[in-house]
């Protein structure tokens, strides 16, 4: 977004946002991530495990169909979330130090705020701005609990119950499966974000 910033590598620009904007910059809007993470993660799992009980009720679970559970849960979950994470991406901006002169970071007191001006400056829609990426990605987690039901299934045909480091152990390595094969769509979000958030506080 701040073509001007020279720096390009994590550590270096992290090292830079210190000493300009001080030690506590990069935690800037860490109270809405936080929101947004929990509201997410309860819409997702929710979602989640009541289709799973009505679909699989009397029938063995597949792979095909946790898969299936999987990408609806994230579509629901992106369409219901995508306001926060849109206010969310706002918050953690705000307050940020830009170079390119073309910039205009918007100024929220919180929140709610967020929520009031973006509806009433841009209208309701900009509140999923950003909602067809995110669509994109929701077979992140779809094939997360694909591989996580299967390795569990399989360990269960070996034990009567898994462990809490082995519930640990095959959480990690679906996530790590999911990420690497979802990557590439990771990319295209961050650039398409990237576009629309600019868009936006030029429009600001």
């Amino acid at each position: 977004m701040d073509e001007k910033r020279k720096a390009r590598s994590t550590p270096a620009v992290l090292m830079e946002i210190i000493k300009e904007e001080g030690l506590l910059a990069p935690y800037r809007g860490w109270f809405p991530v936080i929101s947004s993470l929990c509201c997410s993660n309860f819409v997702y799992f929710y979602t989640f495990n009541s289709l799973k009980s009505l679909w699989l009720k009397g029938t063995a679970p597949t792979t095909g169909k946790d898969l299936t559970i999987g990408f609806i849960a994230g579509i629901v979950n992106v369409l219901v979330t995508t306001p926060l994470w849109v206010v969310n991406t706002r918050l953690k901006l705000q307050g940020a130090k830009f170079r390119s002169d073309d910039i205009k970071p918007t100024t929220y007191t919180g929140i709610s705020d967020a929520f009031q001006k973006i509806l009433q400056q841009e209208g309701v829609l900009s509140l999923w701005n950003g909602t067809l990426p995110s669509l994109l990605l929701v077979f992140n987690p779809a094939i997360q609990f694909m591989f996580y039901e299967g390795l569990k299934r399989q360990l269960l045909r070996q034990q009567a119950e898994l462990s809490s480091f082995q519930v640990f152990v095959i959480g990690a390595i679906a996530k790590a499966i999911a990420t690497a094969v979802t990557y590439p769509l990771q990319t295209v979000q961050s650039v398409l974000r990237a576009f629309r958030i600019f868009g936006s506080l030029q429009r600001s």
